[in-house]
């Protein structure tokens, strides 16, 4: 057990970067009825802003996090207004709309940043590898860990204990009676799009080092993330967190444990799932 160590600590970083992209993946689906496809761009915003802003000081980091998490916050509101002449147009219409922003923004994206993988640098403080049971371990993996694991705390009771959060779950269950309440769905759904697309900045911001910005990036972010809401169950941010761990590990342990076939492992592992519980671990009200 002691050779899975790190791969398994490593499954728990990936899996927390995963959640909190996923988060706002399956709150833009939960609550605005949006399948959005451009997910993975807005997490490559911060990504970036993270590559190109970040020189290894503390101001510098802190930053890059804020534009990037701004920038993705931006997008997600402007992917709302440009789906209203979509609206009762059901979700093909949406992931045609998102898809096709995906490839412009990507497109533009790579003729600005370049095709190759860009390094991230991050603080002297947190670029030190750590002492972990015995094992040497990066040590920003590991304050990423303690920085998503306050997030994933913190967006769970913003969700389950806050007026904000109590609104968010009313307009998933009965969004016409928030609107005779006075209450715009619109204004809500914005507001969840946009808080959606900061959630996927933060995550790209802060997970840079981690899964590096590259022409790539987006597409296998946004893989990921539809299968940890599709597993999790759609609108569920308690069974987005037990899936993108379960993923996060699948990844990774895979790896160490059959190299030869862990690309297969995860689909593998999520057919069964679904096989065994179509709806998903965890699915909200709404998909129940």
């Amino acid at each position: 057990m002691d050779t899975y160590l790190i791969p398994a600590v490593d499954g728990v970083a990936y899996g927390l970067l995963l959640f909190v992209v996923a988060a706002g993946l399956t709150l833009a689906f939960g609550v605005g009825d949006v399948l959005n496809l451009a997910h993975g761009t807005l997490f490559v915003f911060g990504a970036y802003a993270a590559a190109k802003i970040s020189d290894g000081s503390w101001l510098s980091l802190a930053l890059a996090v804020l534009v990037g998490t701004a920038a993705a916050g931006g997008g997600g509101a402007l992917l709302s207004v440009m789906l209203v002449p979509l609206s009762g147009r059901g979700h093909l219409a949406q992931a045609l709309l998102t898809f096709g922003v995906a490839l412009v923004a990507g497109d533009r994206l790579t003729a600005l940043f370049g095709k190759d993988d860009l390094p991230v640098v991050v603080p002297g403080a947190l670029d030190k590898p750590v002492s972990l049971a015995g094992h040497v371990y990066p040590g920003y993996r590991l304050a990423f860990i303690i920085v998503a694991a306050l997030i994933a705390a913190g967006l769970g009771l913003l969700v389950a204990r806050t007026r904000v959060g109590g609104l968010v779950r009313a307009t998933v269950d009965d969004r016409d009676m928030v609107a005779m309440l006075g209450v715009s769905p619109f204004a809500v759904r914005t507001g969840v799009l946009a808080g959606a697309g900061a959630l996927a900045g933060l995550a790209g911001s802060l997970g840079a080092p981690i899964i590096g910005p590259g022409p790539r990036t987006a597409d296998l972010v946004l893989m990921l993330s539809l299968v940890v809401v599709v597993l999790g169950g759609m609108g569920s941010i308690s069974g987005a967190l037990v899936a993108a761990i379960a993923v996060g590990e699948v990844q990774t342990v895979g790896v160490t444990v059959a190299p030869v076939v862990a690309p297969f492992l995860l689909f593998g592992a999520m057919a069964i799932a679904l096989a065994a519980r179509a709806r998903g671990l965890l699915p909200s009200r709404r998909s129940a």
